[in-house]
């Protein structure tokens, strides 16, 4: 029997298909085509094809549409590598504030500060020692003969001493605590903060500030001001060797100009720099160990950036506070 039109062999329930599904391709309706435009296609024909690509956009891309419903142009945000350097200048300076705050805060660490003391006096004392001996045998040579061209000899002692004791003793324990105990700090701190075992510290409430930087700054700066008084003696004896052996000068001469235009100031001003200077180092040493780059790489680069920074501070601040001091303290017999 045949079949009726539009009914299917199967289940008598089954219905017939959709019209469309049985018309041919070319029968079938087509979406209108977008606006034909010559350029390429931007985002406001994005926005009208696609009604949801408008959250695709994001904040930084605006249509047309945006633009002229009165949305202004992007906040303008300047480049952040140009600020880097004042932003670590500000660090170090929030770092040495908190620094000096935290020295007379309790509970004071006075193991720590013993052990750091020993460590940072252990690796500077002998090195300092050797390197103040033919320092200030080469001040004395040079100032010598300088002074052998001027028909001024029997001021030899005086002006080599005070060179010694002025500025080449503060200098010498800076650079050297700089070199082997600042390094050594940074290292430290470097590596505990890669090993995440400060910011433990401050999950903790601990002060890492307080707890290990300011020890260790001060033992820098207790370090650099006695190492300071044996570098001046030793200096000064090498200076009298150094003058009295080889260039043929009288003992009694040495010591009566070194009398003549030395004065106290000279030895309070050294002692002072060395002060400055022994906490710039343990400063400059903390900072970059707080904040080492890079993992057990950006610890090496941390260490060797705190010398190189130390070393450019401590020129500047030597000459700043000897302008000051030559302009506050008159000269010995002015």
């Amino acid at each position: 029997m045949p079949l009726p039109r539009g009914a299917t062999g199967g289940h008598p329930h089954e219905t017939a298909a959709h019209p469309l599904a049985q018309a041919p391709a070319d029968a079938r309706p087509h979406p209108e085509p977008p606006p034909h435009h010559s350029g390429p296609p931007t985002a406001a024909d994005a926005h009208r094809a696609h009604p949801r690509a408008r959250r695709r956009l994001g904040p930084a891309t605006r249509t047309d549409a945006d633009a002229g419903a009165g949305a202004g142009p992007a906040p303008y945000r300047p480049p952040t590598r140009a600020l880097a350097p004042l932003r670590e200048t500000g660090r170090l300076f929030a770092l040495a504030a908190t620094v000096a705050r935290d020295m007379f805060r309790r509970p004071f660490q006075f193991r720590e500060f013993v052990e750091q003391f020993w460590f940072v006096a252990s690796v500077t004392i002998l090195p300092a020692a050797l390197v103040s001996v033919p320092f200030g045998a080469v001040i004395a040579l040079q100032v010598g003969s300088l002074t052998q061209q001027l028909g001024a000899q029997s001021f030899t002692g005086g002006a080599s001493v005070l060179a010694v004791i002025q500025q080449a003793s503060p200098l010498i324990v800076a650079l050297l605590i700089a070199g082997a105990g600042g390094s050594a700090i940074c290292a430290d701190l470097g590596s505990r903060k890669i090993r995440e075992e400060l910011d433990a510290m401050e999950v903790m409430g601990v002060s890492p500030v307080q707890r290990l930087v300011v020890p260790r700054v001060l033992a820098t700066m207790l370090v650099a001001v006695l190492l300071n008084g044996m570098v001046s003696v030793v200096g000064t004896l090498g200076g009298y060797f150094f003058n009295v052996i080889m260039q043929d000068g009288t003992p009694g001469a040495y010591l009566a100009s070194f009398s003549a235009l030395a004065q106290l100031p000279d030895l309070w001003i050294s002692e002072i720099k060395a002060l400055i200077f022994g906490f710039l180092a343990g400063i400059v040493a903390a900072h970059r160990g707080l904040n080492p780059r890079g993992g057990p790489k950006g610890v090496g680069d941390a260490v060797n950036q705190s010398v190189v920074i130390t070393f450019l501070l401590l020129f500047f601040v030597n000459m700043v506070l000897t302008a000051i001091y030559l302009q506050v303290v008159p000269a010995k017999g002015a």
